[in-house]
């Protein structure tokens, strides 16, 4: 089942508001329920799903976090993912992801 299933959302990037605190973008609540329901038993631990990211021209290897506060799954953005898409905090950005 792994790498046939995809999503594509649009969504606001956030800051976790740690000093130097990670960038974020949440999956949709309707998307995270859906993903959960269909792949919680290849959650490794604390809710992490390992996926595929695309935003722009960049593709990458990384995993999803369940978050049960806000009951979604967080896309942790990397630097070099921000820099080379000139993504910061507010902007919208178009997320492909796939399983």
């Amino acid at each position: 089942m792994l790498g046939k299933i995809k999503y594509n959302f649009s969504e606001k990037v956030w800051q976790h508001s740690s000093v130097g605190g990670w960038y974020f973008v949440s999956v949709p609540r309707s998307i995270s329920k859906e993903i959960r329901e269909m792949l919680k038993s290849e959650e490794e631990g604390w809710g992490r799903l390992k996926a595929t990211a695309e935003i722009g021209k960049n593709q990458w290897q990384t995993a999803i976090w369940f978050d049960t506060k806000s009951n979604a799954y967080l896309l942790p953005l990397k630097a070099e993912i921000r820099k080379r898409e000139h993504i910061e905090v507010g902007k919208i950005v178009e997320v492909n992801i796939w399983f």
